[in-house]
């Protein structure tokens, strides 16, 4: 072999060596290992329950493994944290309550735009809250309950799950319309805060009625209303907030999935695809209904539009309570 013929040789050689990799790279889409899905509360919660569900149904479509990492801390902004962080390529994603597009305006250091910060994919399902008491506070409704609060307001505090969430902000709505003050206790997510509650170191909360109805059907807990319009078709013999005696509180927790900023368009529809299809399956559509929620089926677009819509209707409650971010 002639010199110049060996020179073509390692030439074309190297233009292989460079296109193969190139080409393979190119035949092997997305996804091809594990994605996580970081729930920034602890396990347990709806937060949880919602962001496990979404990760069954990730992985069921999408055809690969899913793992769900609960990073719990500062009202969620840990675990927030570690997706705005995370590389922008799909194996990373944040399933998170109404709570995470609030940051900003309730917490006085949030190291992340919450809105400009992420990516916007899917909104899974949302459903109302539930206005609970100790079994040991007097009253059946809210009504025959705020006699006791008005006349020993110090002995009363609620229990909240984060700050900015929707049950933060009808804590904060029930104060304005009671006319009262009471404390305002944060913890860790719904679960511990439950805990407590039962245990009677709290009297009082607001909670999704996914986490909390269980507690209340085995008598632990006592619900005093439900904050929608009507009653709930798994709870009828709640009433709702009107008919407890305090019309107008009236507000929903919902959940959805993000990913870091700059997630390609291309993976976004497919998460987000894959996400509308699981929610749409009768056994979740059954299984949500079973905890007083519903599904939400989305586009990314819509969710982002959804969001700049709540972001704003939420400013405008914590403006009028006068809260100061904590």
């Amino acid at each position: 072999m002639n010199t110049t013929r060996r020179t073509m040789m390692r030439r074309l050689a190297l233009a292989l060596g460079l296109i193969l990799p190139l080409s393979a790279q190119a035949a092997d889409p997305w996804p091809q290992r594990t994605i996580r899905v970081v729930v920034p509360y602890p396990p347990g919660g709806p937060a949880d329950i919602m962001g496990r569900l979404a990760a069954q149904k990730l992985g069921e479509r999408l055809g690969v493994n899913t793992v769900v990492e609960n990073r719990s801390g500062a009202s969620g902004t840990v675990g927030a944290e570690a997706v705005r962080a995370a590389a922008p390529d799909g194996y990373t994603l944040l399933a998170a309550p109404s709570v995470h597009v609030m940051g900003r305006q309730v917490l006085r250091s949030v190291p992340y735009d919450p809105v400009g910060d992420f990516t916007p994919i899917a909104r899974l399902g949302q459903g109302p809250l539930l206005v609970l008491a100790n079994p040991s506070v007097p009253g059946r409704t809210i009504a025959e309950m705020l006699p006791a609060l008005r006349a020993q307001p110090s002995n009363f505090s609620f229990g909240l799950s984060a700050f900015g969430a929707a049950n933060h902000l009808a804590v904060l709505d029930f104060n304005r319309r009671a006319g009262l003050d009471l404390l305002i206790v944060p913890y860790r997510g719904s679960g511990p805060a439950l805990t407590d509650l039962i245990a009677g170191q709290l009297q009082l909360m607001i909670d999704p009625m996914s986490a909390a109805l269980p507690h209340v059907q085995d008598g632990r807990l006592k619900a005093l209303a439900v904050t929608s319009a009507r009653r709930s078709p798994i709870a009828p013999e709640i009433p709702t907030v009107a008919e407890s005696g305090m019309p107008g509180l009236e507000f929903a927790s919902w959940y959805g999935v993000w990913g870091p900023r700059g997630l390609p368009a291309e993976i976004v529809q497919r998460v987000n695809a894959a996400l509308v299809a699981g929610m749409r399956d009768p056994n979740v559509v059954e299984r949500l209904a079973a905890l007083g929620n519903e599904p939400v089926t989305e586009t990314p677009e819509e969710f982002a539009a959804f969001i700049e819509a709540d972001v704003r209707r939420n400013t405008e409650i914590l403006r009028t309570a006068r809260y100061q971010p904590e």
